[in-house]
C-alpha cells in the first residue's frame, strides 16, 4: 500500500496540473498533449504526474462526470449499519464492486455511506442485494428526488 502524499508535498509541476485539470478538459486527437502544452509541460511528465498522483492517493479519480440518468442508468446514495469490528471487512467488500462510485466514513449510526453508478435503473436493486448478499447487512438506499448543480474547484 502506497503512503498519501500530503498537500504540501506537491511541487509546483503538481500543483499546476492539479489546478489546470478541474473542470474543462481538452476534447481533441491528443487531449493530454494540449492540456500540457496548456501548463508548460510534455505529454510525456503530465500523464506521469498524474499516475504518480492518482498511485500515492492525492488524486482518488480522475474522469468525466456524466449525467447517467439521460443514458439510461441511474445514481443512489446509500449507506449501512455497520459494526465497527467489521468496518474494513465490509468497505472492501462494497468497495469491490463496480458499482460503488465513492465511499464515505461518517461518525452516526449509518456509519458507511456510498454511491452507486449503474447501467439501468434496475441495476441499483441489482446492486443492493449483492452488497446485502456480501455483508449479511442492510443497505439503506435514499433515491435522488433532485439535482443541483455545485461547481466546487480547490486550488492546489
Amino acid at each position: 500500500m502506497h503512503e498519501r502524499r500530503q498537500v504540501a508535498d506537491l511541487d509546483p509541476g503538481d500543483r499546476a496540473l492539479i489546478n489546470a485539470l478541474q473542470g474543462e478538459f481538452p476534447i481533441s486527437e491528443r487531449p493530454y498533449a494540449e492540456a500540457a502544452a496548456g501548463i508548460g509541460m510534455s505529454e510525456e511528465e503530465l500523464l506521469e504526474r498524474l499516475g504518480r498522483l492518482r498511485e500515492n492517493g492525492v488524486l482518488t479519480r480522475f474522469g468525466p462526470m456524466f449525467q447517467i440518468e439521460r443514458m439510461g442508468g441511474a445514481f443512489c446514495l446509500a449507506a449501512l449499519a455497520v459494526p465497527e469490528a467489521d468496518y474494513e471487512r465490509v468497505a472492501e467488500r462494497v468497495n469491490a464492486l463496480p458499482q460503488v462510485a465513492h465511499n464515505y466514513r461518517r461518525e452516526h449510526a449509518l456509519n458507511m455511506w456510498f454511491v452507486l453508478a449503474t447501467e439501468t435503473r434496475e441495476g441499483i436493486g441489482d446492486a443492493i442485494a449483492a452488497i446485502e448478499a456480501a455483508t449479511g447487512l442492510v443497505v439503506h438506499a435514499f433515491p435522488k428526488e433532485r439535482e443541483y448543480f455545485v461547481e466546487m474547484r480547490l486550488k492546489a
